[in-house]
């Protein structure tokens, strides 16, 4: 999987894990109103990609900006966060990991360039694909492209991740 290009060459869910796009969803430790996760449409053991729709009334847009809301840019790295890195090292971790045994999460270093802002009821795609995953640590380069395909952000995430 290339980041450069957020286009696949096919939707992919491993044929070898059972694992599927609401079982990930459920094992994640967040719930609303901090939950930046809808759906994944691609995962391997390489990368995955997935989405989330900012909903109009979402708390943070209360304050950012007066008479001008827009996504706050630590949202939308923990929106890349969630989805390119915790929900990628749940399906990696998929055999220690179950609905009882929740992972460990601690987000270890980000590096994001914004271009673009995402307005109040924007779906966003979020694409990322695997650098390194060893001792527990993933890092992986990620993007985010609104709903017009336009580069929102993109940069480096890196997590650790324990069953």
């Amino acid at each position: 999987m290339n980041i450069r290009s957020h286009r696949f060459s096919k939707s992919v869910w491993s044929k070898r894990s059972n694992m599927n796009s609401n079982q990930i969803i459920k094992r994640l430790p967040y719930q609303h109103p901090f939950l930046f996760v809808d759906e994944l449409t691609m995962i391997s053991n390489e990368g995955i990609s997935g989405h989330y729709t900012f909903k109009k009334d979402e708390y943070f847009y209360q304050g950012h900006f007066k008479n001008n809301p827009i996504t706050p840019g630590v949202i939308l790295t923990e929106c890349m966060a969630q989805i390119g890195v915790v929900c990628l090292g749940i399906y990696m971790l998929k055999d220690e990991i179950s609905e009882k045994q929740k992972p460990q999460i601690a987000l270890t270093s980000s590096q994001v360039d914004f271009f673009l802002p995402v307005f109040p009821g924007e779906k966003v795609t979020v694409v990322s694909e695997k650098e390194v995953f060893r001792f527990n640590k993933l890092k992986c380069k990620v993007k985010l492209l609104n709903e017009k395909g336009a580069l929102v952000c993109r940069g480096q995430i890196s997590g650790m991740i324990k069953a």
